[in-house]
């Protein structure tokens, strides 16, 4: 299994950004996928979760700014992210479970200057 995410970058505060998660080597259509991310000296936190019928959950950070979507064909998750603070400054990474095990994508880096 292989996650790969990208999309991060550097954006001003209220600014927005949409970050994907490629995945391989999964039957990805049946998968539920996530999103977290960790900012530096805290614990990784749940952002936002999507279900193989498409049913969303989003953590308290995430609710009413961020959007997960999937798209089947393309084998992607994506989390759209709109009002930006720089609280929101993180490493963001995708996950999904196979058999019982975690497996992370590498993490894409989002800076929110104020």
């Amino acid at each position: 299994v292989q996650l790969q995410a990208s999309g991060g970058g550097l954006v001003q505060a209220g600014g927005s950004l949409r970050l994907s998660c490629h995945a391989s080597g999964v039957n990805f259509r049946i998968k539920d996928m996530a999103w977290y991310r960790q900012a530096p000296g805290k614990e990784r936190e749940l952002v936002a979760t999507i279900t193989s019928t498409h049913n969303t959950n989003y953590g308290d950070s995430a609710k009413g700014r961020f959007t997960i979507s999937r798209d089947n064909v393309r084998r992607t998750v994506y989390l759209q992210m709109d009002s930006l603070n720089v609280e929101d400054t993180a490493a963001y990474y995708c996950k999904t479970t196979n058999w019982g095990r975690d497996f992370w994508g590498q993490g894409t880096e989002v800076t929110v200057s104020s």
